[in-house]
């Protein structure tokens, strides 16, 4: 142990799959503090940093688990950043994918904040996946997508593969109180209240809903929190059955993952608000009714109160079984409201919500989590919307507590530290569910059309960064998001020019094999100035193309693999292919070339990881600094001959492959990899030097990099 401590040692977690996760016990505190694990803290940051490892909250890695991914899927995951979860569905994706091919399936994550979808790009940016799309919406109103004639476009020349953007999986891991994560962050014991998960129900609801609806008939969602609250866990997906009928089941998944301690979820629950618990509705105030709605409860039947005036109030909208007036059971509601009341008394929930899968600290030392599993039987169906009313003829009183409870559960969240790996990222301004102030917003999350979105103020809660205490209210205008292209955002364009494309590929000796037609893209509309080109991948290029004929509608912030950059400096210009392969874009390019490409010793290789440049009378293997000096001006690959054996005239390429780009200047090789990446692969290759000496590695076994990893090393 450290500080005189006894420390369980680091271990693999039992319950997943393939001993791919483990634990380690030391705190922030010790790793960053105690000079004893300064080494493995550096280790940790080194790898972290590369992508062979990911550092993440072991409760965090659950809800993908049970989505059941598979290669050919189209997963998306609603509210991404900072990426962690969605670097594991990436990885399931591709670990099951065919040696040397792109799966067919791909991922879309979703982020409502710009910035935080930013730290998103960055986070799956160490994957080095041709298949993953990140977009920039409010998760509720995330836009459909359906093929549209009418906004046929010149850039389009094929047809998509895809005629509706639908889901096989969908990962719902919505914004939350954060009440789960108190044991990293026990200074959220100060700040919480109540009115947090109050607050987020109805948000929550919307995201869900918007999940299902986007889910392919077959298909399985994931709605998970990191809160151990009922209104945010049971509630919701009470309210998800009550709404969605038999088109929809809750799934027994006590099979799955049978080493995961885990608790069955609660069928019976009070409120709480304003110091005072509330075991059904008829038991909240009715000055407090605008922010305590019926789906809070267990039951979560329809309420009618007669008011004064000939309007009647309806404070649900939503029956039990998604019908008028029908129960669960399929029984009749009477609109007598005492017969009402006593249909709410004993508030115990007729759904399997023990089904759902509460996960609490102290039975495996971990943090809290909320999971439920959802399986898509049948298309939704039509959800009554309400009528709208005008704000005149609403009770003043119930104005005032629905304003409180928003201003309530905004400054407790405030001043909260949330972390940014299990928290949400959005803070609703009014509880939307209520209802008592703007009907037409909730229309509008429940809405599949961005056109008819209204568009509103809000105030948008930015994530903490490291260090700082937590999370800040900014008040800036933003509106919601419309059809068209997007303000401020680089447009995503198909690129085209034969011309350049033939030299990339007769520079490096690119076969036909590789697929290059319709997969190549660009951030830049004008085409003679492009810096970058990325590769996408047949799913990522058929839903682009899609969202070309249906108008637009996806707000894409990043998408594909960076395969190729301009080189701008004097001498890239006066090479005969201006392009530079992308460290990021190498693994999956190398297999495909044949040309500019250079077979080195390890001695040499370390050689040049060491020094970064090195002249070509300067290597160890003259031979070698001959071939490097008869390659062509400019971008090259040179790769790592392991066992330092002459090599066959196409010697393959395989995972343990380990390969650098580098430039070919006019008398000397440079690597173009990063300081990190150097250091990397240059602990990596002193290793297997000192292993070689011992015993010679057989010619396949591979060196312990990732199957993704041929180069795991960022551009300068």
């Amino acid at each position: 142990g450290v500080d005189g401590s006894e420390s369980e040692a680091i271990r693999p977690l039992p319950w997943y799959p393939e001993n791919l996760a483990w634990q380690s016990n030391f705190s922030r505190m010790q790793l960053r503090k105690n000079q004893t694990l300064e080494r493995f803290h550096e280790f940790l940051k080194q790898e972290n940093e590369i992508g062979n490892i990911t550092r993440q909250e072991t409760v965090s890695m659950v809800p993908p688990l049970f989505l059941d991914v598979r290669p050919d899927h189209f997963v998306l995951d609603m509210c991404a950043a900072p990426g962690s979860k969605t670097f594991q569905l990436l990885e399931m994706i591709h670990r099951s994918a065919e040696p040397e091919s792109l799966p067919n399936g791909m991922v879309i994550a979703n982020d409502v904040d710009v910035q935080r979808c930013n730290l998103l790009i960055h986070q799956t940016k160490r994957m080095c996946t041709a298949n993953l799309i990140v977009t920039n919406h409010e998760a509720q109103n995330f836009p459909s997508c359906h093929l549209r004639r009418s906004h046929t476009t010149r850039e389009i020349i094929e047809e998509p593969g895809i005629s509706e953007l639908l889901f096989d999986r969908v990962l719902c891991d919505v914004p939350c109180s954060g009440d789960g994560t108190l044991r990293k962050a026990p200074d959220i014991w100060r700040k919480w209240a109540v009115g947090m998960g109050n607050g987020l129900h109805c948000l929550q609801v919307q995201i869900a809903m918007r999940g299902l609806s986007l889910l392919k008939v077959g298909g399985r969602m994931v709605y998970s929190t990191c809160s151990m609250n009922p209104v945010e866990n049971e509630a919701v997906v009470a309210e998800i059955l009550r709404r969605c009928g038999r088109s929809i089941e809750l799934l027994d998944v006590s099979a799955e993952l049978p080493q995961l301690v885990r608790r069955p979820g609660l069928k019976k629950w009070k409120v709480q608000d304003k110091g005072a618990w509330s075991a059904s509705y008829e038991d909240v105030p009715v000055t407090r009714r605008s922010g305590i709605v019926q789906s809070m409860f267990p039951c979560g039947k329809s309420f009618v109160e007669k008011s004064g005036s000939d309007h009647a109030a309806t404070l649900g909208d939503i029956k039990d079984n998604g019908d008028t007036g029908n129960s669960v059971d399929g029984s009749s509601l009477t609109e007598d409201p005492v017969a009402l009341t006593d249909l709410l008394k004993g508030e115990d929930s007729t759904f399997s919500l023990e089904y759902c899968m509460r996960i609490v600290p102290h039975d495996q030392n971990t943090g809290a989590f909320f999971i439920a599993v959802f399986h898509k039987l049948s298309s939704l169906p039509a959800i009554e919307k309400k009528p709208v009313r005008l704000r005149g003829q609403l009770n003043g009183a119930n104005d005032n507590e629905a304003d409180k409870l928003a201003d309530e559960a905004k400054e407790v969240i405030c001043g909260m530290e949330v972390d940014a790996a299990d928290t949400g990222e959005q803070i609703p301004e009014e509880t939307p569910c209520a209802d008592l102030t703007n009907n037409e917003k909730v229309e509008a999350a429940l809405d599949t059309d961005p056109i008819k979105m209204p568009k509103i103020e809000v105030e948008e809660m930015q994530a903490p960064r490291e260090g700082e205490s937590g999370p800040e209210i900014v008040k800036v205008k933003r509106k919601l998001q419309m059809q068209g292209k997007w303000r401020g955002v680089d447009p995503v364009v198909f690129f085209k020019d034969d011309v350049v494309v033939d030299k990339i590929k007769a520079f490096y000796g690119i076969n036909d094999a590789f697929p290059f037609n319709g997969h190549l893209v660009t951030r830049n509309s004008d085409t003679n100035h492009v810096k970058r080109i990325y590769y996408i991948s047949k799913s990522a290029k058929d839903v682009l193309q899609l969202n070309f004929l249906a108008g637009q509608q996806l707000k894409i912030t990043s998408i594909g693999l960076k395969m190729f950059e301009r080189q701008t400096s004097k001498e890239g210009t006066s090479s005969t292919c201006v392009f530079r392969i992308s460290s990021e874009g190498l693994p999956l390019l190398l297999p495909h070339i044949t040309k500019q490409i250079l077979w080195a010793s390890p001695v040499d290789f370390k050689h040049l990881l060491k020094y970064k440049t090195t002249k070509f009378a300067d290597f160890v293997d003259a031979e070698f600094g001959e071939r490097a000096s008869k390659l062509m001006l400019g971008c090259c690959v040179v790769v790592l001959n392991k066992g330092g054996q002459p090599l066959p005239d196409s010697p393959q390429v395989d995972a343990s492959t380990i390969a650098i780009g580098c430039w070919r200047g006019r008398n000397s090789i440079s690597v173009m990899v990063t300081g990190i990446d150097c250091q990397e692969l240059l602990e990596r290759l002193l290793v297997h030097m000192e292993t070689e000496k011992e015993s010679p590695l057989p010619e396949n076994q591979p060196l312990g990099v990732r199957d993704s990893e041929i180069v795991k090393a960022n551009d300068k």
